[in-house]
């Protein structure tokens, strides 16, 4: 009976933790964003894999051999992104995405000269 209790009383603790996580500072689902996009070689045009996409510094993708990501929610208005791959100048720069609509981010990475 007494590991019931126990039981009970931890259960309820935890649920009372977890309500307090949600203390409305997220945007409702109606204010996000979706960003998909793809990332190549600005001479070559070829795409860029496991390039890395930083979205207001904590969202992140990583792009497939095709150098096509996605990232499914984003706050929507101004959004600050950085693209980096191993062999190539980052791109830093902002963009406005609308809510409820999706994103196109595409980017064309530089090398950096020899």
């Amino acid at each position: 009976m007494r590991n019931v209790a126990r039981s009970l009383f931890a259960a309820g603790i935890l649920a009372l933790a977890l309500s307090a996580c949600d203390n409305g500072d997220l945007p409702p689902a109606t204010k996000f964003a979706s960003v998909k996009g793809q990332v190549t070689d600005a001479t070559t045009h070829a795409p860029v894999a496991n390039a890395t996409v930083i979205i207001d510094t904590v969202l992140t993708a990583t792009t497939d051999a095709q150098g096509n990501f996605t990232i499914a929610q984003v706050p929507s208005g101004t959004i600050d992104y950085v693209v980096r791959a191993q062999g190539y100048k980052d791109v830093n720069s902002s963009s406005n995405a609308e809510p409820g609509k999706p994103f196109e981010l595409n980017v064309a990475l530089q090398q950096p000269p020899p």
